[in-house]
């Protein structure tokens, strides 16, 4: 059956992606979701149309959702008032009369984008819903069915919104909605212990649905910096695990109140099974430990607002200086001296520990970065022999550079036929795409100085402001 799903506007390349492995994880089978656009609407419109086996699945999806504002029944659709109550009219008793029982209770709610509706003009709208032969008592708080009136609006001027060439009016039953409250109570500026790259907590339970995290299964962050990754998996019941090079996080933080433990007891939520401090370039697992995790979800250091570091230091990496073993008197208090790590080496090694510890369907979902003007970076991501790419979402963070959130499923074993074929796919990766991201190019290519917005004179006070236009994935 196709339901209407409304969208939030913002992050929107990410919102069909989370929408179809919410489907995977509540049981769907399939190749993907089918979907359409209204008529006359734009790709970025919030309002798109999805075709979902039952009515369980859209209530079960809306409610897990970050980015779906809701999923409705659509009993009518129309350019105006007077096609829409047509429409409603027209639309199956059957499928009416059960939510318009004398019995039931109901509330009418009247949402507009792109225009601001006053509170008497929205009472004016709801008015103008007497054709539709409720029966039942009003109740605002508590209601047992929940309908929406919904329009967008054909825009004289452009507003930074996506383009409607002519205005759209939905009425529908709604058949779930977001938990508005999540987002509002694990919010950063309420973190008890946050680092200069904590993930936003809208992000951190995007990345957890696109893992198909749930209740019993085991996640594992190895750049788990405070934590934030790992408690947006805590709070779907997932057991967590991770790891990170800098001892001093994982072990010390600000205190024995403010750490990264601090941030689970905060919300209540079960602790990390363990925080190890480890070498993403040196794993310490076993050779024959393999298929652990369910998931592997993190955002790796691309050296923007923190550069990537491994074991060794800058001269035992070189060679000047032998390995050493710390003396027992001194490991205490002892923190590993590190080298850089560039992203072309730290991704290969996380595709391989992917491939090796992740269980059989398995996903690891992590951000990948890219220069906007790189043209040659289309379709261009890391590579391995025991994966496949399920969804790549762009998220702009500047006229420069942006970042990519990679979902892929692990499909095949590991193996050490597997291990140098990957090896193989690493080099010629590095050779043809990733040469812009060596030696610290991301970061002065993201802080380079720029003088666009300077007029002939050097002055930019007197540059006249450009017309604001729509914003496409910058919301």
């Amino acid at each position: 059956m196709w339901y209407l799903c409304m969208f939030f506007h913002r992050l929107l390349d990410y919102r069909k992606a989370e929408v179809e492995s919410l489907a995977e994880l509540f049981g769907y089978v399939g190749d993907g979701l089918e979907w359409r656009l209204p008529q006359h609407h734009h790709p970025d419109s919030p309002f798109h149309f999805v075709n979902l086996p039952s009515e369980q699945l859209a209530r079960t999806i809306a409610n897990r959702s970050i980015l779906v504002k809701g999923i409705y029944e659509v009993w009518g659709e129309g350019g105006s008032y007077e096609e829409l109550e047509e429409a409603i009219r027209n639309y199956p008793d059957d499928r009416k009369l059960p939510y318009l029982t004398a019995d039931s209770t109901f509330r009418i709610t009247v949402d507009s984008f792109g225009k601001v509706m006053s509170f008497q003009e929205q009472n004016d709208r709801i008015k103008g819903l007497a054709y539709i032969p409720f029966k039942g008592r009003v109740n605002l708080k508590t209601p047992e069915h929940k309908f929406w009136l919904m329009q967008t609006d054909d825009y004289g001027v452009s507003n930074g919104l996506p383009p409607v060439a002519k205005r759209t009016i939905f009425f529908g039953r709604e058949v779930g909605a977001a938990d508005r409250k999540l987002l509002p109570t694990y919010q950063l500026k309420s973190r008890n212990y946050l680092g200069p790259t904590a993930m936003d907590a809208e992000m951190a339970f995007l990345m957890a649905n696109q893992a198909l995290v749930k209740p019993g299964k085991l996640v594992y962050d190895p750049f788990v910096g405070t934590g934030s990754i790992l408690v947006a998996a805590a709070h779907f019941g997932a057991m967590t695990m991770g790891a990170d090079i800098d001892i001093r996080v994982v072990r010390d933080g600000r205190g024995p109140d403010c750490n990264v433990w601090s941030n689970f007891k905060q919300y209540g939520l079960p602790a990390p099974v363990a925080l190890l401090r480890a070498d993403n370039n040196l794993p310490p697992w076993r050779p024959s430990l393999k298929e652990v995790f369910d998931a592997i979800i993190c955002d790796p250091p691309y050296g923007v607002r923190a550069g990537g570091r491994k074991s060794g230091g800058r001269k035992l990496l070189k060679g000047t200086v032998d390995p050493y073993t710390v003396p027992d008197d001194k490991r205490t208090d002892h923190i590993p001296s590190t080298g850089a790590y560039c992203l072309s080496e730290c991704v290969h090694d996380l595709l391989d520990v992917a491939g090796k510890m992740l269980v059989m369907g398995g996903r690891l979902v992590y951000f990948y970065p890219v220069l906007r003007e790189d043209d040659s970076r289309e379709n261009h991501f890391p590579e391995h022999p025991c994966f496949k790419l399920v969804s790549s979402s762009e998220q702009i963070l500047s006229s420069r550079y942006s970042r990519v959130l990679l979902t892929m499923v692990k499909i095949g074993p590991y193996t050490e036929e597997i291990a140098e074929a990957a090896r193989i796919k690493h080099l010629e990766f590095r050779e043809n795409h990733l040469k812009w991201l060596e030696d610290g190019n991301l970061h002065s290519s993201v802080f380079a100085s720029t003088d666009t917005q300077l007029t002939a004179t050097g002055d930019a006070k007197f540059s006249k402001e450009p017309r604001r236009k729509y914003r496409g994935k910058y919301v």
